[in-house]
């Protein structure tokens, strides 16, 4: 595809961003599941509902547009994600892989920052106030979820410095 203008790019911005919450729907349950710290699991948890919330204001989106939000795959959330289930398959303690899981999830958390907030400048640009506000919702909520992320981090991080005794230099 041809990209002759700033809208066609935001288009397909916004489908890079519909199918990477689609592969973050699919994700976070296992993420879930493979964390053992009731503070992980609960944001992921929580973060599962904010991502389907996000699905429907990116369809919004796309129905004031009158467009399709299907078409593209998004390949980085791919990757990123592909590392997350390898991290999953390792036989870690239970501390270092929450560890491990919330750094994952934090680059999850700055992927969608980046494309949320290139988006929601595109839509400011383009004359699209009401887009450009969901767009700005959801970004504050990827900004928060990350926020909650290092939070957690503080206490598990440590964990799993403890967990095993050692230190590495």
């Amino acid at each position: 595809m041809e990209l002759a203008s700033l809208h066609e790019l935001y288009i397909e911005g916004l489908r890079d961003l519909y199918s990477a919450e689609h592969q973050i729907l699919k994700a976070l349950p296992k993420l879930h599941k493979g964390a053992t710290n009731p503070k992980v699991k609960e944001a992921f948890a929580t973060h599962l509902a904010q991502t389907e919330e996000q699905v429907v204001r990116l369809e919004q989106i796309f129905t004031e547009l009158g467009m399709s939000p299907k078409g593209k795959h998004c390949k980085g959330m791919e990757g990123i994600i592909a590392e997350c289930a390898d991290l999953l398959k390792e036989d870690a303690d239970p501390e270092v892989l929450d560890a491990g899981l919330i750094a994952s999830a934090q680059h999850v958390e700055h992927y969608e920052m980046a494309g949320y907030g290139t988006a929601r400048t595109y839509a400011q640009l383009l004359g699209f106030p009401k887009q450009a506000e969901l767009l700005q919702l959801t970004l504050d909520e990827e900004q928060a979820t990350d926020l909650l992320l290092t939070e957690i981090s503080l206490s598990v991080n440590v964990d799993a410095i403890v967990g095993d005794g050692e230190m590495v230099e």
